[in-house]
């Protein structure tokens, strides 16, 4: 993050710090604010977005961490989210294990399952392991299909309300002050990794793994390590949208999922920390707007085949990808960060 005019740096530790001067406390303080009072002034529809946003945001900055600042191209995130899902979903409903132990255990299974799939990332790279990733994507819906036993196959499983000792998550108010919790440790955790020695090996692969192994960078650890925390903070986010919807199947993990989230990453800014969130909310809004629209666009062209007007959302988000990889493709961090140098948003020192 770049600093204003003055403000220096003496130590390490103050350079890998995560918030740095007054300004980033003092915002920082005033983002909390406004987002754990949310509940208090949106309506319920809104707060459901909101959840949903959440959720996503864990997701993709997972995915932004594989693709973003290691350069490994994965397209079955939903995959890896599906299996935290499922995990979760296993151990509290016919295990009874409580859902604090069952949402680490969410992650790390997911982070396991990643560690599998990222084998071939040490031979193999770019298109050939995208490939590799949608087979992920296509095997383990496929096991949890097949699996009825455990998984409800086909039909689904029931999910109960997740709850930490007598506290219950069962309104949505209550579900988004857990879901923004479990959210912001996850930036905070990503945003470490970034800044801290993981992440400039990871920009180092990204960048030229060769070189990167020449400087006595081990390419097999760290890529698999990236598959790891990716997968891992997929996992968190499958199990916490498993206790959202209370019921799932497989078809709420599908490729088109994969791909927006990719679209997000894309969208927001690859490589930056708040890429992802700039990315997952201006998509998460933009569906819920076309849908929010749709019946009056029907109305206003009645000519148009029934059910058209549904699937403008796809050819929307298509198009705001091209757009975005023509005319801006460093995303929505690039723009906030030159609205931050135009209008000196950090002003102050320590």
């Amino acid at each position: 993050m770049d600093l204003p005019c003055g403000t220096r740096n003496y130590d390490y530790a103050r350079d890998m710090a995560v918030l740095r001067t007054r300004t980033h406390w003092a915002l920082f303080i005033a983002l909390l604010v406004i987002v754990f009072t949310a509940p208090l002034y949106l309506s319920r529809s809104s707060l459901s977005i909101a959840n949903l946003i959440g959720i996503t945001i864990i997701a993709v900055t997972g995915l932004n961490i594989l693709i973003g600042y290691c350069g490994q191209l994965s397209i079955g995130h939903a995959g890896f989210m599906a299996v935290g899902a499922y995990t979760t979903a296993i151990f509290t409903s016919k295990l009874g294990i409580p859902f604090p132990i069952s949402l680490i255990c969410s992650g790390l299974s997911a982070g396991l399952i990643g560690i599998i799939f990222g084998l071939p990332s040490v031979r193999v790279k770019g298109f050939y392991l995208a490939i590799t990733t949608i087979a992920a994507q296509f095997i383990i819906i496929w096991v949890i299909n097949h699996w009825g036993s455990a998984t409800g196959g086909f039909v689904g499983i029931s999910v109960p309300t997740a709850s930490i000792g007598g506290l219950e998550f069962d309104t949505d108010a209550r579900q988004f002050y857990l879901i923004m919790v479990v959210t912001s440790l996850c930036l905070f955790f990503a945003k470490s990794i970034a800044r801290g020695r993981i992440g400039r090996a990871f920009v180092a692969i990204r960048d030229n793994d060769l070189a990167a192994q020449v400087m006595g960078i081990n390419l097999t650890y760290y890529k698999l390590l990236a598959f790891f925390i990716g997968c891992f903070l997929a996992g968190i986010a499958g199990a916490l949208f498993a206790h959202w919807v209370g019921f799932m199947n497989a078809e709420s993990f599908t490729l088109t999922d994969s791909i927006l989230f990719i679209g997000m990453v894309v969208i927001g800014g690859l490589g930056t920390t708040i890429g992802p969130i700039l990315g997952v909310v201006a998509i998460r809004v933009l569906q819920d707007r076309l849908i929010y629209f749709s019946p009056a666009l029907e109305s206003a062209f009645p000519a148009l085949p029934s059910g058209f007007t549904v699937g403008i959302g796809p050819i929307v988000f298509g198009l705001v990808i091209i757009l975005f990889l023509i005319l801006e493709p460093r995303g929505l961090a690039h723009r906030w960060m030159l609205f931050k140098a135009a209008y000196r948003l950090w002003p102050f020192s320590y």
